[in-house]
């Protein structure tokens, strides 16, 4: 099966070199793929030219018009309907791709996904969702950004949202769902997160709802999913990626500190490998637009082309998948049961 991927090549700040590249690092693994580049044809041409095995597989679509990383929403959804990530968006909109990917402005991918693709049946907002490492595997958390204040109604749609993925994609049948607070106790947090934790307590959900969770409990693994708003759960993204920096830098520092250092790096090569891959942010890069009728994945503004063709790889599992097609269905499903009384809060 043909897998047709339209990217955004102006968007993050390595902009076409890092999609091009990232492009010929994914058909490598998925060579029946297919890409559809939007932006600058003369750029997008000079980086093709270093990849030899994109030719034939790739179509250029020229446009001069790029949505900052500073612009509005509102502005982009205004002012920019002939950008790059716009026409890309609109190729999965008219069939023309199955996925878009793109590591532009977070904000306006949002905005112009959610009035070009529209959401789910019963889907309020998306939420941006991703796979991180833990102690366990991994954990699915959400939202990662695109909503910075939620109210209950939306938390919990996250929480079906995450909950489903878990099991279409991750094969988990009864995924736990935690929700991020500031302790474990029922009475702590906000008026919201207090009555979200009500409503996943006493209605049917997907899966199995754990209660609160805190910061730590995230790389520890204690729940499949975890659930919060796009404020909170950015800000823990970050955090995440940056304690992965410091490890780095002193795992560095530490190696050239003194010979014997060094040469006991060499002995532990494999392992440190090993250790570098699984702690590397850029392997887990990429973000689900879960909630969405249609393939939307954000890939981290400052991806480099390793980093962007790992979005592009989980686009193709979300395609290869039929993720749509099987969340509709579930969610279908659960809208006949009790949960129908969840989303309409």
């Amino acid at each position: 099966m043909t897998l047709s991927l339209a990217i955004d090549a102006m968007g993050g700040d390595h902009g076409v070199s890092a999609s091009v590249a990232g492009a010929a690092l994914c058909l490598k693994q998925h060579p029946e793929c297919r890409f559809i580049f939007f932006g600058h044809q003369d750029e997008i041409e000079k980086a093709m030219a270093h990849h030899a095995s994109l030719r034939g597989v790739s179509e250029i679509v020229h446009t001069d018009q790029v949505i900052s990383g500073h612009e509005k929403p509102s502005v982009a959804l205004r002012q920019a309907k002939n950008s790059s990530m716009r026409l890309a968006i609109d190729a999965v909109a008219t069939g023309r791709a199955q996925a878009v990917v793109s590591s532009g402005n977070t904000g306006a991918l949002m905005a112009i996904s959610k009035m070009i693709l529209k959401t789910l049946p019963q889907i309020r907002r998306p939420a941006i969702a991703s796979v991180l490492p833990t102690m366990r595997g991994e954990v699915i958390m959400l939202d990662l950004g695109a909503n910075s204040s939620c109210d209950s109604e939306n938390l919990v749609q996250f929480a079906i949202l995450g909950a489903v993925f878990a099991r279409v994609i991750k094969g988990i049948a009864n995924p736990t769902i935690g929700l991020l607070n500031v302790g474990s106790e029922d009475m702590k947090g906000t008026d919201q997160v207090k009555l979200t934790g009500e409503i996943l307590r006493t209605h049917t959900i997907p899966g199995t709802y754990y209660g609160n969770v805190e910061g730590n409990d995230i790389p520890r693994g204690t729940t499949d999913v975890v659930v919060t708003d796009g404020f909170t759960g950015n800000v823990a993204l970050k955090v995440a990626e940056g304690t992965s920096e410091l490890i780095t830098h002193f795992l560095k520092q530490s190696v050239k500190s003194s010979p014997l250092a060094m040469l006991g790096m060499l002995l532990a090569s494999g392992a440190m490998k090993n250790l570098k891959r699984r702690a590397d942010p850029r392997f887990y890069n990429g973000g689900m637009f879960l909630g969405l009728n249609g393939i939307c994945v954000k890939s981290h503004g400052g991806s480099d082309s390793y980093g962007f063709s790992r979005a592009l790889l989980l686009a193709c599992d979300l395609v290869g998948n039929d993720y749509n097609r099987k969340v509709a269905r579930e969610l279908e499903s659960l809208m006949d049961d009790d949960v129908s009384q969840v989303t309409d809060i």
